[in-house]
């Protein structure tokens, strides 16, 4: 793949460096920065100490007395900032903020993050190899660190839907061999690997076998199934439901990557962190999903830490989750501490609640001052992702559920996030079901061009009262076209319009658009802005939110997109019915019985 990409982090051990460094450490040759008067957060011991930093080249060659030297080409004054290595986001996908890796490296870079790992499964899950390719080649020139993964379940649930790609043990050990892979992403068909299904063990036994991180995606395990995940070479959790889950999944020795995208859980992780009077050093942070206007209005990994403070952790504490316990993790011993020998990848914090980054270095260079990224982020061309959406416009006849007879029994997919089967009765009119009152209809249609793009419709209950349609083409894992709504008339201007737009998401009421985002590159991303598509969602979810009354921490515009993860426990609605994993069920239609 891309040879032009430093060897990190064997760069760091080039003779002359360390020569200089050593000289520099000495007082024998002057810094090429210094970094004078700041406030260094000791990830180790937890203190704040008053030091100075003296870097040559990307390494930490010197830390000292405040103000005892003053040779260097170029000072940077801390005074009353409090340093922190750069902040390591553990788990995250870059397309779900749906910005190019250029815009996302410019969005965070200014708030303190320098490293961040993703997994580029939506892309793969789209375009096969063909996109992870694109997603290691579009990070070669950013400033911001990227560590990639091997997008471990293409599809999600093989056999219970279909993707535009298919990832066997042959790809995985093909993409794990780029030597910018990090190891293998969130392995997610839980059952595939705790069953021993020959499919998910071969792709798992690649990845020890390449002797990188396996990363986790354990929702709901406990006891022998936990055992069995684990055993088989899964070594971290982002999926926690709960405070007794995640001490539980700590006592099992799991790494944990605690994500911000699930807001209504992080004061029980902070306590049970308070409880135990420590922070364990398997505690990791991450993002995971982070939507565009929230990327743009309130961060990335930075607003994790200041939310974790908020609910009340300690400062070092969540620093500490953020970057040396990031850097253990991934192997990194060049990474997540403020010593000398270390790399140079640093960011200055106005205060240690509201975590506004005065200045971020990466590498001993100043990529980012007072909230703007100052160094070069060209976007890498986008052509290659461009018409994924192969589907002609719908009609009101495809989005219909034939039957016959004048009454039938049908399943629905009850509640969301956390699904389960229920069955009610429904009555028939002209050949087709008519959806009882209390569901919401949910279609997903098969976009990728790898199968027949029937509408697969399906009933779910417990969503509220819909008054009107949403239509999307992120739709976790596969992405196929997922349409919900009240009536079949607005569901179907909803997902043309979005088909007419090469992808992205739409809101309509009373027959007509009330909102639309387009996202042409994957169905899941723009090349415009941030602050424009930020602002373009916000203008959706104002939609959303006039058609749906939304019941949180379940019920959220979130779901929406959650709403397909067929590898999940539970019934799941995808392109080829209604799914269930773990029971081992799938329905290509809901009518269950005839009356």
């Amino acid at each position: 793949m891309n040879q032009h990409l430093s060897p990190e982090p064997a760069d760091l051990n080039l003779p002359e460096l360390r020569a200089r460094a050593v000289a520099a450490a000495r007082g024998d040759l002057a810094f090429d920065l210094l970094i004078t008067g700041g406030k260094i957060v000791d990830m180790v011991t937890g203190q704040i100490r008053d030091a100075d930093i003296g870097i040559v080249g990307p390494l930490i060659a010197s830390v000292h007395a405040s103000r005892s030297r003053q040779d260097a080409t170029e000072t940077l004054d801390a005074t009353n900032a409090f340093v922190s290595p750069g902040l390591i986001d553990m788990h995250m996908h870059i397309e779900s903020s749906m910005v190019t890796p250029a815009a996302y490296a410019e969005a965070v870079l200014p708030r303190g993050v320098t490293t961040i790992v993703w997994d580029p499964h939506e892309l793969g899950n789209v375009h096969g190899l063909d996109g992870v390719k694109w997603a290691v080649e579009a990070i070669g020139s950013l400033a911001l660190r990227v560590i990639p993964l091997a997008p471990s379940c293409v599809p999600s649930a093989p056999g219970f839907e279909l993707g535009g790609a298919d990832f066997d043990a042959s790809r995985i050990a093909e993409m794990l061999s780029w030597p910018e892979i990090g190891g293998i992403a969130e392995v997610m068909n839980m059952r595939g690997v705790i069953d021993g299904d020959p499919r998910m063990s071969e792709i798992v036994n690649a990845g020890l076998a390449s002797g990188k991180p396996l990363f986790g995606h354990a929702r709901g395990l406990g006891g022998a199934d936990l055992n069995a995940f684990m055993a088989a070479g899964v070594s971290s959790d982002h999926e926690l439901i709960s405070g007794a889950d995640f001490l539980d999944k700590l006592g099992a020795g799991l790494t944990i990557e605690l994500r911000g995208s699930h807001d209504h859980l992080l004061a029980q992780f902070v306590e049970v962190i308070n409880t135990l009077g420590h922070l364990p050093q398997t505690v990791t942070l991450c993002t995971d999903d982070v939507f565009p206007d929230e990327l743009y209005f309130d961060g990335g990994l930075d607003d994790v830490v200041r939310r974790l403070v908020r609910y009340g952790l300690r400062p070092a504490w969540a620093l500490r989750a953020a970057t040396l316990n990031a850097a253990m993790r991934l192997q990194r011993p060049d990474l997540g501490l403020i010593a000398v020998g270390r790399r140079a990848d640093i960011a200055l914090f106005d205060s240690l609640r509201g975590f506004t980054a005065r200045k971020v270095i990466v590498n001993g260079r100043v990529v980012a001052s007072e909230g703007k990224a100052t160094c070069s982020l060209a976007p890498r061309d986008a052509t290659p992702l461009a018409h994924s959406v192969k589907l002609s416009p719908l009609s009101e006849e495809d989005l219909r559920v034939p039957a016959t007879g004048g009454r039938v029994r049908i399943a629905t997919i009850d509640r969301p996030r956390f699904t389960q089967w229920g069955e009610m009765d429904a009555e028939v009119e002209g050949g087709f079901v008519v959806p009882p009152a209390g569901t919401t209809m949910i279609a997903v249609v098969h976009r990728h061009g790898k199968a027949d793009s029937r509408p697969r419709i399906g009933f779910l209950r417990d969503w509220g009262e819909w008054r009107g349609a949403f239509c999307t083409t992120v739709s976790h894992d596969s992405h196929n076209l997922t349409v919900f709504g009240s009536n079949i008339r607005d569901m179907m201007l909803a997902a043309n319009a979005v088909i007419a737009a090469g992808g992205g998401m739409a809101v309509a009421s009373n027959g007509l658009i009330d909102a639309i985002l387009p996202l042409p590159l994957s169905g899941l991303m723009t090349e415009k802005p941030l602050h424009d598509t930020a602002h373009a969602f916000r203008v959706l979810r104002a939609a959303m939110e006039k058609i749906v009354d939304w019941k949180p921490p379940y019920l959220v515009f979130k779901a929406c997109f959650g709403a397909t993860l067929a590898c999940n426990p539970g019934p799941h609605q995808t392109d080829r019915g209604i799914a269930d994993v773990v029971a081992g069920r799938l329905l290509e239609s809901p009518v269950i019985d005839s009356a």
